[in-house]
């Protein structure tokens, strides 16, 4: 499988795990109280769920992969504004700037095929 291929089965695993934990853990929600963001957090959830059915889907139909890729990395540029406005730390801010980098090297790769 090839490189892209294999990031996008990672973004799309990964946000799927996030939004699972977003319903049976306390402390993601705990996390948008924190950021003051309690009455955003179902609608971010379901953008990324969205994110990761459409990476998925963009297999078959790569102007969706495009879009989704886009629109996640977008979505953890403005999680990593958040963060460092709280000052969180690098290692609580990593895996913001991870899936940003990640699916802003997926939507380049599909751009550039």
């Amino acid at each position: 499988m090839e490189l892209v291929k294999i990031c996008t089965v990672v973004s799309s695993l990964s946000f799927f795990c996030y939004v699972i934990s977003y319903f049976v853990t306390p402390n993601m929600k705990q996390e948008f109280i924190r950021y003051g963001l309690q009455k955003l957090g179902l609608f971010v959830i379901i953008l990324q769920f969205l994110g990761a059915v459409g990476l998925i889907i963009g297999f078959k139909y790569p102007p969706i992969l495009l879009i989704s890729s886009l629109g996640l990395s977008l979505m953890m540029l403005a999680g990593l504004i958040v963060r460092w406005r709280l000052k969180d730390s690098l290692s609580a801010s990593f895996p913001a700037l991870f899936f940003m980098l990640l699916n802003a090297y997926i939507f380049f790769r599909m751009i550039i095929q």
